[in-house]
Order: C-alpha cells, then sequence, then structure tokens
C-alpha cells in the first residue's frame, strides 16, 4: 500500500519552494492588516463619527485576536491532514467575509463590527495564519527560522498597505469609518484565493536542492542553525505533556503582551505623546509595520545562529526598556525610534517561535502543536489591549500604562533562562529501531 501512496508524489513535477513561499507571503499580507485596528479605532472614537470610548473602540480588534487560536488549533489539525490548501482558502474567504460584514456596522449596530471583524474575522485569520508556517518549514528544512521569519514578515507588512489605504477609505466618508472595510475585505479576498490555490506539502521524504541527505532526518551539515533537529517528531499529545511546551507558550505569551499593547493604542499614543496629527499618525502606524515584518526576518535569521533562547531575551529586554522610556519622550523622532524597535521585537517573536518549535518538536505535527501555542497570542492580544487601555483611561495615564507592561517584559526574561530542548518521547528512545522510523509514518 506504501508503494502505490508514493508512487504520484515521485512522478509529479516538485513545485519550485520559492514560489510557494511567495504565495505564503502574499495570503500573510492580507490577513495581516489586522494590525492597522488602531488606525480604524481612532476614527471610530471621533466625536463626527461613531464617538466610542477607547475601551469600546478595542473590543472587535481584542475579539478577533482572540479568536486567532480557535481559528489556528482547527487548521492545524485539519491542515497535518488534509493538507494545506483547503485550509488556507477556507480560513481566507471566512476572515474577508468576515471583514466585509464588518462595513455595515454603524453606531447603532456595534454587534455586526464584533461578529464581522472579531469573530468571523478572528476565525479565518487563525485557520489562514497557520497554514504556510506550518508548510514552509517542511519545504525549507535548511533554512526554518529565516524562511518563517519571511513568511510571516508578510503578516507585518500588512498593515504598511491597509494602515495609509486604510486612513484614505475613512477620509471618503469620517462620519462612518466602517464602509473602508467593504473595498478592503474584497482586496484581501483576490490576493488568498491566489496565494492559497499555490499550497501544497512536500512530496514525501524531500530534500531541498544543494543537501546531500535528508535534512528533517538531522544528517551532518543539512541543517546548519545552532539549535540541532529533534530525535523524534512530537505528535500533540506528545508535546503537551512536556514543561517546554507551556514553557514557549509563556514566553510568547508575554511578547504579545507586550507588544500588541502599544499596536493597539500606537496612533492614539503617537498623538498625544508627540503631537503627530492623525494623518502622519497612521502613516505611522504603516511605516512601524515595515518593523513588524523586518523583525520576523531579521529574528529568525538571527535566532538560528545565536540560538533560540539568547534571542527570546533579546526579544523581551529590549521590548520592556523601549515601553518603559516611550512616555517619556516628546520628540517625534525618538518615539517613531522607541516603537520600531518595540515592532521589531513583537515581530520578532513570531518570527523565531515556529522553528523554535519545529525544533523541539519536530515539524510532522507542526500545524496542530504551533496552533495550540497560538493561545499564547490570543491570551496577550486580549490581556495587552484591555490592560494598556485600562491603566491609560481617559486620563490619558501613559506613563503608568507603559510602565507596567514595560516591567511585565522585563521579567519575563527568566522564562527563556528556563526552557532547555526536549528528550524524545520514550516510546521512541526504548524502541529507536522501529519507533524512530515506523511510528511517524503510521500516524498518517
Amino acid at each position: 500500500m506504501s508503494s502505490r501512496v508514493m508512487q504520484p508524489q515521485t512522478t509529479e513535477r516538485t513545485p519550485n519552494r520559492w514560489i510557494i513561499l511567495l504565495a505564503g507571503v502574499l495570503v500573510q499580507l492580507a490577513i495581516g492588516a489586522v494590525y492597522a485596528w488602531s488606525v480604524f479605532a481612532k476614527a471610530l472614537q471621533n466625536e463626527q463619527a461613531f464617538g466610542w470610548t477607547k475601551a469600546q473602540a478595542a473590543v472587535p480588534f481584542e475579539v478577533a485576536i482572540g479568536m486567532i487560536f480557535v481559528g489556528s488549533y482547527i487548521g492545524g489539525r485539519i491542515q497535518d491532514r488534509r493538507g494545506p490548501g483547503v485550509v488556507a482558502l477556507t480560513g481566507g474567504v471566512i476572515y474577508s467575509l468576515g471583514v466585509i460584514i464588518a462595513s455595515f456596522a454603524d453606531k447603532d449596530r456595534f454587534w455586526i463590527l464584533i461578529l464581522g471583524y472579531g469573530v468571523l474575522g478572528g476565525f479565518g485569520l487563525g485557520m489562514a495564519y497557520i497554514v504556510p508556517i506550518a508548510m514552509l518549514q517542511k519545504w525549507f528544512p535548511d533554512k526554518p527560522g529565516l524562511i518563517t521569519g519571511i513568511a510571516v514578515a508578510g503578516f507585518g507588512f500588512g498593515a504598511v498597505i491597509t494602515a495609509p489605504l486604510g486612513q484614505h477609505l475613512i477620509a471618503g466618508d469620517p462620519s462612518v469609518p466602517t464602509k473602508a472595510f467593504l473595498p478592503l475585505g474584497i482586496g484581501y479576498l483576490v490576493a488568498i484565493v491566489i496565494g492559497a490555490s499555490l499550497f501544497r506539502n512536500p512530496p514525501e521524504g524531500y530534500v531541498p536542492p544543494g543537501l546531500a541527505g535528508p535534512a528533517v532526518a538531522g544528517s551532518s551539515g543539512a541543517v546548519p542553525t545552532k539549535d540541532p533537529v529533534p530525535e523524534a517528531d512530537f505528535t500533540a499529545p506528545e508535546a503537551l505533556r512536556t514543561p517546554q511546551w507551556y514553557l514557549l507558550t509563556a514566553i510568547l505569551t508575554l511578547s504579545v503582551t507586550a507588544g500588541i499593547s502599544l499596536i493597539s493604542v500606537a496612533a492614539g499614543s503617537a498623538s498625544d505623546l508627540s503631537g503627530y496629527s492623525a494623518a502622519a499618525a497612521a502613516s505611522l502606524v504603516g511605516v512601524l509595520g515595515l518593523f513588524n515584518g523586518g523583525g520576523r526576518i531579521l529574528w529568525g535569521w538571527l535566532s538560528d545562529r545565536i540560538g533560540k533562547m539568547p534571542a527570546f531575551m533579546g526579544i523581551l529586554g529590549i521590548q520592556g526598556a523601549c515601553l518603559l522610556l516611550i512616555p517619556h519622550v516628546a520628540s517625534p523622532a525618538i518615539f517613531a525610534v522607541l516603537a520600531a524597535l518595540v515592532y521589531l521585537c513583537y515581530g520578532g517573536a513570531f518570527g523565531t517561535m515556529p522553528s523554535t518549535a519545529g525544533r523541539f518538536f519536530g515539524v510532522r505535527n507542526a500545524g496542530a502543536i504551533y496552533g495550540l501555542m497560538l493561545i499564547g497570542w490570543s491570551i496577550g492580544g486580549i490581556v495587552g489591549p484591555l490592560l494598556i487601555s485600562s491603566l491609560i483611561g481617559e486620563q490619558k495615564a501613559y506613563t503608568l500604562g507603559f510602565t507596567v507592561v514595560g516591567l511585565i517584559a522585563l521579567v519575563g526574561m527568566v522564562l527563556p533562562l528556563l526552557t532547555k530542548k526536549p528528550a524524545a518521547p520514550a516510546a521512541r528512545v526504548t524502541a529507536p529501531s522501529e519507533g524512530a522510523q515506523t511510528a511517524p509514518r503510521t500516524r498518517r
């Protein structure tokens, strides 16, 4: 039976893995528009529009981030069984339809914005987000940190496009800023359909061009990273029985809490602390998206060379220090530099964690394992904006808000020091001649 299954994979022409990478970036660009929410939040608070409070304007974003875990968990499990294309397309369509539905919200129909942008948009985003991350680790076992960094960089760069475009669309009818979601949702749908149609897993036993052996098996010199490949591929239940899974999830949670706190109030903070106009603040949010995306590539690449845990210590430490400084600077230029560093490190956690999970638990079941870890994104995405908006309040107590969040990030630096690579599952250790080779195959 195994030969009959393997035959189509060996006779078909193997797709160019760089084209698949570009397709993954395209999908991530569309769903990464969620990071431009502060532009819409500021418009929703305008008295000429809906006049909502800062806390009200944060709710749709918080719901969307909270739903990401649900979508990524379900999408990851389905992807490991059915392949990446159908999951990415389904998630992308749900996400796009949610954004389109959000365009029908108005001052008296707050629930439509929560349902469309929050529930449907967040769920679909999670489904589509996990796919290229898990898929591309299988195509690029020789460059795990760099490639997953590039893939999720598209997510960070999404705000670069959406922030100024959204501001332009809002300016067309500032009294109903939600109307901007209709053309945006249609554009996202087109991009996702094009990208997801190219998604597929590599054939069984795939070895990237130029490598001399089975890279995923850890042959000498095949994977030039500081962190070696795991001895065996963990299943999701096996990963959940290790303390390392919880430590990694906690690291991701704290990084998200720190970074997304600034992201959720970026436009308003730029105006209140450093005197940016509404248009200039929106442009700054777009530029900061470059650092969100660039950090995913930079830290992903750097983590392959210095090690995953040293990278996470740098990510948390830099975020914490910058957040402590931000409320004490009035210079627009210094504000931009500090915010850019926070965005760089916030994106860096997302660029580094997928390959870290792959190095700890293997890539065969990466969709389910990393999909579960994204609960840290949802927790941080809810706690961060709620915490900082409540601390800042209507009195605009930015010093209190940023100081508390900054200290959380600095304290979190202890977690990477406690996190060591897990041992292989016991069944694989006691029967290496059989379990190491047959166990992963019989699960599929």
